[in-house]
């Protein structure tokens, strides 16, 4: 793997970056695309490193755009949400049942007509917690790249079809906050992000997965509920967030080459297929039974990335609460669920050559 740049080429390449999500996004918000600024960004960022141009986001500009997501998450939360939580459990058992049908069915075929090892059909089938996973591929359970590459596909192509779906369901303006309409002040805002950063280092050094978005996102969730601050953060911040966490989805295929894509590409669609058919299904479920919007619960038990689904939560006017609750489950589900999983492979593994 080449080693990333330093210096000012580095400072190049992630303004490059930058550049490239904005005008993707400013086009895709151009066209009225909900969260345009998210979806345009990521697709350019994509396509900009798979035909070679320098792409990269340093640690700390991840860590950054991390926490405002976790920012932007809980302070769009409305102010009645917790009298949603009765309605929680119902969702929370479909997302378990959900869980088990994924990781099942799209391990079973990408074993099966993929031809993959089991290590990498089941790890690639994994909903969510990708450094986890990556670390144990690392470690010799499955094949590390094409498990990379399926998992970012399933994001990239989650983070795209979500926002078009939205074209086709129905409108949410009652779901959007009815309070104040003026900004949080600025030194308000300033002690809330130190504040949001300072919590997610302590859950990153915890070791809690996704330690910098969860950390600002329950920090900023609290003093909201809590009443500590009002009002909505100023636009421009809003864009700006959109615009890195698109630049972050993108910039996860630098290195990868074109014929590799190919050969995982077909695998990783067919597999997100399977997934999105059983979120739907479930979701679909899950609001005979409890009244909320359709798109809303399909985004708190989708399998993206917390920071994405999060992002386009905050864009296109849904309860983050709620979103962000299922997610933060979903990922302590499958901090239980991938050892499981990973130890019943290598049991298999070491079985098939006795026979």
């Amino acid at each position: 793997m080449t080693a990333l740049p330093r210096g000012w080429h580095a400072i190049g390449w992630t303004l490059s970056t930058f550049l490239i999500s904005a005008v993707g996004g400013f086009i895709a918000n151009s066209f009225g695309i909900p969260a345009g600024w998210l979806m345009g960004g990521a697709l350019g960022v994509s396509v900009a490193a798979m035909v070679g141009l320098p792409v990269m986001l340093p640690r700390w500009v991840r860590d950054t755009a991390f926490v405002m997501v976790g920012l932007s998450m809980g302070a769009t939360v409305p102010s009645d949400t917790l009298s949603l939580i009765s309605h929680w459990p119902v969702t929370l058992i479909a997302m378990v049942i959900e869980l088990v049908l994924i990781v099942t069915i799209t391990g079973w075929i990408l074993a099966r007509f993929f031809k993959l090892d089991p290590g990498t059909a089941y790890l690639s089938s994994f909903p969510g917690h990708l450094s986890f996973i990556m670390g144990i591929a690392s470690a010799g359970v499955g094949d590390a790249r094409q498990i990379a590459m399926i998992q970012v596909i399933r994001i990239l192509i989650l983070t795209i079809c979500v926002p078009i779906g939205a074209l086709f369901l129905p409108p949410v303006t009652e779901m959007v906050t009815a309070g104040p309409v003026h900004t949080v002040p600025v030194i308000t805002l300033l002690v809330l992000a130190a504040a949001c950063a300072a919590i997610g280092l302590v859950f990153v050094r915890l070791r809690i997965p996704a330690g910098f978005v969860l950390g600002s996102m329950a920090i900023s969730t609290s003093a909201k509920l809590a009443g500590l601050f009002e009002g909505a953060l100023p636009q421009p911040l809003v864009v700006v967030t959109l615009i890195m966490v698109g630049a972050l989805i993108g910039s996860r295929f630098a290195g990868i080459t074109r014929a590799e894509f190919v050969r995982a590409a077909f695998g990783g669609i067919v597999a997100t297929l399977a997934t999105v058919g059983i979120v739907t299904i479930i979701a679909y479920a899950a609001s005979l039974i409890v009244d909320m919007p359709l798109a809303q619960i399909w985004l708190g038990l989708s399998p993206g990335a917390l920071e994405g689904m999060g992002a386009l939560g905050v864009a296109l006017g849904y309860d983050t609460a709620f979103i962000g609750a299922h997610h933060v489950i979903r990922l302590l589900l499958l901090s239980f669920a991938i050892p499981a999983v990973v130890l019943w492979i290598r049991r298999r593994e070491t079985r098939q050559p006795r026979a």
